[in-house]
């Protein structure tokens, strides 16, 4: 017998699949890398032992992890985690730097908070966050993305802008 839970819910689902969309504009369509909504990570060849599935990630073209078909074997450029009411996205970290991946974004949704984690020194070191009522741009290292939080009518809004050429889009 298999179980399979429930998806979180509707906003989550929303976040994730508008970020694979601006990822798949940005880094796929654009012959970066590739995109995914969603995908298992491991590092070990048992993975089912040990894995986490982020909620949107990237690979840019010669990154060091292997397409094992039902898994990666080695972590992302990017790995998206959105967070939900008792998650524990935070205590991935160390996994995520362990896998190799070389930044992590947050994002919180009680309080809405973006944080966005670089791996340095073999570690998950927070560089920035935006929060309101001012805030800050993320500007990533990895790829040509920036995120903030801006006021929005019901919650406040993720802006996503793209570097090259500039591009904007919100969630």
């Amino acid at each position: 017998m298999y179980f399979i839970p429930p998806i979180l819910d509707n906003e989550h689902q929303l976040i994730a699949g508008e970020l694979g969309v601006i990822f798949g504009v940005t880094i796929k369509w654009k012959g970066l890398g590739e995109a995914f909504i969603g995908a298992n990570v491991t590092d070990r060849a048992d993975w089912e032992t040990n894995y986490r599935a982020p909620d949107a990630l990237v690979f840019l073209n010669g990154h060091a992890a292997v397409d094992r078909d039902t898994h990666w074997l080695g972590g992302p450029d990017l790995a998206v985690e959105i967070l939900s009411t008792g998650d524990r996205s935070r205590e991935k970290l160390a996994f995520y730097a362990a896998v190799g991946t070389r930044e992590v974004l947050l994002i919180d949704r009680d309080p809405w908070r973006l944080e966005l984690y670089r791996l340095t020194d073999g570690e998950m070191v927070e560089v920035g966050h935006s929060e309101l009522p001012d805030a800050g741009t993320l500007a990533s290292a990895v790829v040509p993305l920036s995120f903030r939080l801006i006021p929005g009518p019901q919650r406040p809004v993720i802006e996503v802008t793209g570097r090259e050429p500039e591009q904007s889009w919100t969630i």
